[in-house]
């Protein structure tokens, strides 16, 4: 910064800050917005024509203040342009921050300065190059597989001399399970609202916390991976070089997970068949065995993503990623807008809500062993039912608030049976609509002219399949008790459902 004041042709002045005269410059920026720190990646050279200069002490102290929290090493102000007054306020916390600030004389075109800087700066890319050609080598050496990455992490930190930690801004956690957790003091800084770590639609932006230099960035191709950059040491990283290094570890993040999907894919192949019953026990148990999961005593969890129905809704589609990353292993499948996840029976409550997403519904069984994986398989729909009914983020089975007055899948499913069971046998034979038709006249309130526009049906074709439901069942289908049975069956029926 010295240098570019010595220099006689640009006739710069200093004004404050002096003791900020050795900050390296690393590039000239101009910018007449109004927050003019969100432009900073670190080191830069501020030129404002003075549109950016608030008129009051405290907006000009808070400006000087958030340039130096976002890394910016001197700020320049244009002579005889639109800055207003700079106040003393000003002055001084730019010489205690410190914030060199220079004058730039009329009518030096700002373009001269940062052509200045940019000839100064030649040595210092080439240094940029090879160092971005390093961090794309650590990539190179990297191995595939997810028992890599930390090591990869480090030796970015070792190349970056920075501290670097990979969280999910949503909650903190790390992103991976070998990834080391963020410090103490920057998880009381943000924990409040996990979420809003970083400004909204911004990718790179420096903080200053409890009196330390911070980077949040965006990890390119994964949502709410975040990069943070604890420097050990002045000057900072460079910006440039930083944004690869966030490259090289979305890329190992996506080879990561390349991996972890074919062994998901696997995983949903046996659980559809282990529920279908078509593995016996000792397969099973070896099978589970290899997927990390306790052949003896794991939980089979339903999952659907609040009111759902969508047959290609995906807001569940990373469920077993998740429970990867926070060290819990899973089988999972996809099912008729649900997902049926096997997990470790010593899962919290809390991580299964987390993973599951906001305003997902989980029910979960008891303990099981796989030679009960299809009772596991009811209970766990059983006890989604009865979250769904009772309003409920996560049920357990057998636990909490009964459901339609019934004790468990034993009962709802001999109800079922004994209500609706003739019309199945009928449909079976017949390949009719009848339990279709009995749902949507139950959802349109008993009407028939708003069954038969639902169903682009006759209002005849209505009537005579609701009659024939009647003579199936043995219920009169005017009287309300027998409206009410057959929903509470319904409902049942649904739930169950595969």
């Amino acid at each position: 910064m010295a240098e570019l004041v010595a220099e006689p042709q640009l006739g710069l002045t200093l004004l404050a800050g002096a003791s900020g005269q050795d900050n390296r410059i690393t590039w000239a920026h101009t910018s007449d917005l109004p927050r003019l720190w969100e432009w900073v990646t670190g080191g830069e050279l501020m030129m404002t024509n003075g549109l950016s200069i608030p008129s009051d002490p405290a907006g000009q102290v808070a400006l000087a203040e958030a340039l130096v929290d976002a890394g910016a090493s001197a700020l320049a102000i244009g002579e005889k342009m639109h800055a207003p007054p700079l106040t003393a306020e000003f002055l001084a916390a730019c010489e205690q921050l410190p914030l060199p600030l220079l004058n730039i004389p009329y009518p030096l075109p700002f373009i001269a300065i940062a052509r200045s800087v940019a000839e100064s700066s030649l040595l210092e890319e080439s240094r940029r190059l090879r160092q971005t050609a390093r961090v794309y080598d650590l990539l190179r050496t990297a191995g595939a597989s997810e028992d890599h990455w930390q090591s990869l992490v480090l030796r970015l930190a070792t190349e970056l001399d920075s501290e670097l930690f990979v969280v999910d801004r949503r909650c903190l956690h790390p992103w991976h399970p070998e990834g080391h957790p963020l410090p103490g003091f920057l998880v009381e800084e943000w924990s409040p609202h996990p979420g809003q770590v970083s400004v909204a639609g911004k990718n790179f932006q420096w903080h200053r916390i409890r009196g330390r230099h911070v980077l949040t960035m965006d990890i390119p191709t994964h949502a709410n991976a975040l990069l943070v950059v604890l420097p050990n040491s002045e000057p900072h990283p460079d910006a440039v070089v930083l944004l690869h290094a966030a490259t090289v570890l979305g890329l190992q993040l996506s080879r990561i997970v390349l991996s972890l999907e074919s062994r998901h894919r696997l995983a949903g192949e046996f659980l559809l068949q282990a529920t279908d019953g078509r593995l016996g026990v000792a397969e099973m148990e070896s099978r589970m065995v290899s997927f990390g999961i306790p052949a003896a005593d794991f939980l089979m969890v339903a999952m659907a993503a609040g009111n759902a129905t969508e047959p290609h809704d995906d807001r569940l589609a990373g469920v077993h990623i998740d429970l990867w990353r926070h060290g819990v292993a899973s089988a999972s499948l996809k099912r008729n807008n649900r997902l049926h996840v096997v997990v470790p029976a010593d899962v919290s409550d809390e991580v299964l809500v987390h993973c599951s997403g906001v305003g997902s519904v989980i029910g979960i069984s008891t303990p099981a062993a796989v030679a009960g994986i299809q009772r596991a398989l009811q209970e766990s729909l059983w006890a989604l039912g009865s979250a769904r009914a009772n309003r409920l983020e996560l049920a357990r089975y057998a636990q909490g608030p009964s459901w339609l007055g019934l004790t468990g899948f034993e009962e709802g499913t001999a109800l079922v049976r004994r209500l609706l069971g003739p019309v199945f046998d009928y449909e079976q034979r017949q390949d009719g609509d009848l339990i279709l038709t009995l749902r949507t006249y139950l959802d349109s309130q008993r009407s028939w002219q708003k069954t038969a526009a639902t169903l682009f049906a006759h209002r005849q074709t209505i009537i005579y399949r609701i009659r024939k439901i009647g003579e199936l069942t043995g219920l009169d289908m005017g009287e309300t008790s027998t409206v009410a049975q057959l929903w509470f069956a319904l409902q049942i029926h649904e739930a169950m459902h595969q």
